[in-house]
């Protein structure tokens, strides 16, 4: 399946950094996954998108964005943008589809104004409950869709979502805050939840769970989920990184460097861009990740898919036979330790708020 990175930082960086020249940059990743536990698919090819906030203050009031339905490993135009580009703030996706054709309007991410949203996953049943989803959405929201992926339906409505809480998708600029983006976020997935439990009796229902990986930002605040409808099973791998440099050591090898306690940079990725053990941290299964500032914050999703024992210890099994759980890097080229579940892409749950990063 998908995979995506999210890049904040208080200086820009050259696109290049992130998407072409790591030897395990997102790009490389779409068709040289070694940290991907499943091999069933290993090859993202259906399309790729990058969205990034320009650095002139005149054309900050939405992303640019990038999208072509060509495999990003086999695309010149992206080489040459990512050379010559520098944002502090980038969504990148490369696609394997579950739903939809292949088309720039189903590849990711998706846009309104300053809003950007990616997915990487999908809603099980999504053909089922679509008509409830389209049904509930005001008009404009329905017509905003022009795709068939599931993910483009979960974007408009987190925008129809928003717009009833108040909030004008449409407003430029919008900078809306943290607190809103994740309340909207979580109340998008309680619908999906909802729409998906009124099915749940049908006599062709399928049983599977929905891993609904979620990324959205108003070019200020970004908020990420990672979430499964299961109480035992880890969700699409999701990891981040923090520090005060993203260097390049040697020709295609990066690592993040702390010489400070300042965390100038902040990375999120489905798949590290790193081998470095000590680089990356695991978001625990059904927690929202939001970057205040250059702050993370970890918060649990408290529904019924909630596991209160904080040692519980979720089965991989249904996310690897997605294709969609990585491994944490396995080099041992830092003296930062790594707790043993989160070397194994496994997570403790987390009880309270926690303040990661910052």
């Amino acid at each position: 399946m998908c995979r995506f990175l999210i890049f904040k930082g208080t200086e820009p960086i050259k696109l290049s950094h992130l998407l072409t020249r790591p030897a395990h940059s997102i790009i490389n990743q779409s068709f040289d996954s070694r940290l991907r536990l499943d091999r069933r698919r290993p090859i993202n090819g259906d399309g790729f998108g990058v969205g990034y906030y320009s650095l002139d203050p005149d054309l900050y009031d939405q992303p640019c964005l990038f999208r072509a339905i060509t495999p990003a490993w086999n695309n010149q135009n992206l080489e040459t943008l990512a050379e010559r580009t520098k944002s502090n703030l980038v969504f990148a996706h490369v696609r394997a589809s579950t739903y939809g054709v292949l088309s720039e309007t189903n590849c990711h991410p998706f846009v309104l104004n300053s809003l950007m949203f990616m997915h990487n996953g999908g809603i099980s049943n999504f053909n089922k409950i679509k008509r409830r989803i389209l049904a509930h959405l005001k008009d404009e929201y329905f017509l905003f869709i022009q795709g068939s992926t599931d993910s483009e339906v979960c974007f408009a409505l987190f925008l129809d979502t928003l717009d009833k809480m108040g909030y004008d998708p449409h407003k430029i600029f919008g900078n809306f805050g943290h607190d809103v983006l994740r309340t909207c976020l979580l109340k998008t997935i309680e619908y999906i939840n909802k729409w998906l439990k009124e099915i749940s009796n049908d006599i062709d229902f399928n049983p599977e769970p929905s891993l609904l990986n979620f990324a959205v930002t108003d070019s200020s605040s970004v908020v990420i989920s990672r979430y499964i409808t299961s109480k035992t099973q880890e969700a699409a791998s999701l990891h981040f990184s923090c520090g005060s440099a993203f260097v390049e050591y040697e020709p295609g090898q990066y690592k993040m460097e702390r010489l400070d306690r300042r965390q100038d940079i902040i990375m999120v990725a489905s798949e590290p861009l790193t081998f470095e053990r000590g680089d990356w941290i695991t978001v625990p299964t059904n927690t929202t990740l939001t970057i205040k500032g250059q702050t993370v914050l970890l918060h649990p999703i408290i529904d019924e898919y909630y596991q209160r024992d904080p040692l519980f210890e979720r089965s991989s099994d249904f996310a690897e036979s997605k294709g969609l759980m990585g491994s944490v890097p396995l080099s041992d080229n830092t003296n930062s330790e790594v707790p043993p579940l989160e070397r194994e892409g496994r997570s403790r749950n987390i009880q309270t708020p926690v303040f990661t990063c910052g």
